[in-house]
């Protein structure tokens, strides 16, 4: 920005630049160019620690015991109904955990997103506690809370209703997995339900909108992004779960990631353990995909918090 004199005393202003010009909102595009190499540490590190890593597993699921390329490991993955009945396993445990987690929280984020300043406050922090404690001691906490003789189980039996079992089994998988994964559910829906406008649902409920109508034929809709990004995010982290399924499910609730881990510190079998990732992989891409089809990625990258 340069300022301009002319023979008339009058003082102007130039948007133009020695070294570029302004754009639409008045950020120079030199500057931007020019700090660029901020990002430069963040790409390396993304290069040596994500896309090296990713790119081996993919050349690795592709390579026979002598090193040489073939397609044995995903022929042997897809020829194998186990392995199929496990892939199958973890599509639909990963769907009852999003489906329940979404069930769950989306009463508390609603009720976090138009709570006043205090009940918002406590519930945040809540809701964010668990992030501060190890999943591991997080998943132990809960085996401890169910097991045949903790809290849940005595308190069972001193109401004489016997003792009920909570925990290597399905139900006690969907505690544990339900639990881990519902803060994110609750964060992504929290995101896009502060930056909804409540005089929407205020101008229905004065043209005569009753309040579970304005909810249901305003709010509701307003927050499907926020209801497509949790789910997504959900399903993806708990298609790959490892610790809970593997300490609270019981052997027939096994999923992909555990069948990962034995081929690797078991059998040592790099090349189908790497082979079972990039499926999983692409289940993952599947999802990303479908929630670009169905709702389009912008929403997802320009919720605000």
């Amino acid at each position: 920005m340069t300022l301009q004199v002319d023979s008339q005393g009058s003082v102007g202003v130039s948007e133009s630049a020695a070294n570029g010009t302004v754009n639409g909102d008045g950020t120079k595009a030199s500057w931007r160019g020019g700090q660029l190499w901020l990002l430069l540490p963040a790409l390396a590190l993304l290069a040596i620690f994500f896309a090296y890593p990713l790119f081996d597993v993919v050349l690795r699921s592709f390579r026979d015991s002598q090193g040489g390329f073939t397609t044995q490991n995903y022929e042997a993955f897809f020829s194998r109904a186990i392995y199929i009945r496990v892939l199958l396993l973890t599509i639909e445990i990963a769907f009852l955990t999003t489906v329940f987690s979404l069930i769950v929280g989306y009463p508390l984020a609603y009720v976090l997103a138009n709570s006043g300043p205090t009940v918002r406050s406590f519930m945040m922090l809540c809701v964010m506690l668990p992030f501060m404690t190890s999943i591991l001691v997080r998943t132990y906490g809960w085996m401890v809370i169910l097991r045949p003789n903790g809290i849940v189980n005595t308190a069972l039996a001193t109401l004489g209703l016997g003792e009920i079992q909570l925990i290597y089994n399905r139900g006690g998988l969907m505690i544990g997995m339900v639990y881990t994964m519902l803060p994110y559910m609750v964060l992504t829906l929290y995101s896009v339900m502060r930056g909804i406008d409540g005089r929407f649902v205020a101008v229905a409920q004065s043209l005569g909108a009753g309040r579970w109508s304005a909810f249901w034929r305003i709010y509701f809709p307003l927050s499907m992004p926020g209801v497509a990004g949790g789910s997504l995010l959900v399903f993806i982290l708990a298609a790959g779960f490892y610790i809970t399924p593997r300490l609270m499910g019981g052997d027939r609730d096994q999923m992909l990631a555990s069948i990962i881990a034995y081929q690797v510190d078991v059998l040592l079998n790099f090349n189908f353990a790497s082979a079972i990732a990039v499926i999983l992989l692409i289940i993952t891409l599947a999802c990303f995909g479908l929630y670009a089809r169905i709702v389009g990625l912008k929403q997802l990258l320009t919720s605000k918090v």
